[in-house]
């Protein structure tokens, strides 16, 4: 979709735009399952951090009508492992607290810290989240005039509904909303099936665009400096 003038606003997805997500959560994994070791040893010793995955699936994949909300499913599977080994499931609520609070602790890709001031200097920028990511605790709060998730919209992308929605939070109409992400299906396609342009931030350059498809973004980009240089030479 093309875009010949400025965006009035932007939308903008987080994991794995704004920083990698895997080694955070990787990280999470790791503490959370040294917790368990001090905590519920006999979970930890039945459990290692690949079990505790294989039972969230398990309980994503029973309750398919909550698969937007990420926490949900990772507390849900915490507490059934517990109960499994005889650990209290109570244990479920600390462990998940210390999993989201490491789950926060990102690394932000190199260009995002000085293009993300710029975007909201120009901007009003929403948050787009599928996760559980948190912008006030990574500290980029600032740089938000809000978030939609998933969690609490009850569905998320790619589903024109949840771009709709943000689009109404923002008090714009679809094609005066720039959507910027790095999943082709969910930002991309997601975008397009709403009405609003888009910017595939495509960090890994191996990666083509499917085919056939009927999404075409506005621009694709290596990084947001990029996207920021490109949006400051629209006209008004």
């Amino acid at each position: 979709m093309s875009l010949t003038r400025r965006p009035r606003a932007l939308t903008l997805d987080l994991d794995d735009t704004l920083w990698p997500v895997w080694p955070a959560i990787e990280r999470a994994e790791a503490v959370l399952h040294a917790w368990l070791r001090d905590h519920a040893p006999a979970t930890a010793a039945a459990f290692d951090t690949p079990a505790l995955r294989a039972v969230r699936e398990q309980v994503g994949r029973e309750h398919p009508e909550r698969a937007h909300d990420l926490s949900w499913l990772r507390q849900t599977s915490i507490a059934r492992a517990l109960a499994q080994c005889g650990d209290d499931p109570v244990l479920a609520e600390p462990a998940f607290a210390l999993f989201m609070d490491h789950r926060q602790r990102v690394e932000l890709y190199p260009d995002v810290p000085a293009a993300l001031a710029r975007l909201s200097a120009a901007f009003p920028v929403l948050a787009l989240t599928n996760g559980n990511a948190d912008v006030a605790r990574i500290g980029l709060g600032a740089h938000f005039v809000g978030t939609l998730g998933a969690r609490t919209f009850g569905l998320g992308k790619p589903h024109p509904a949840f771009f709709q929605a943000a689009c109404a939070q923002l008090g714009c109409a679809p094609h005066e909303v720039l959507h910027i992400g790095d999943d082709w299906a969910l930002d991309i396609e997601g975008a397009h099936a709403a009405g609003l342009p888009s910017v595939w931030v495509r960090r890994r350059p191996e990666l083509t665009v499917p085919a056939p498809t009927a999404a075409q973004p506005w621009r694709i980009v290596a990084d947001l400096q990029a996207l920021a240089d490109a949006l400051d030479a629209l006209p008004d």
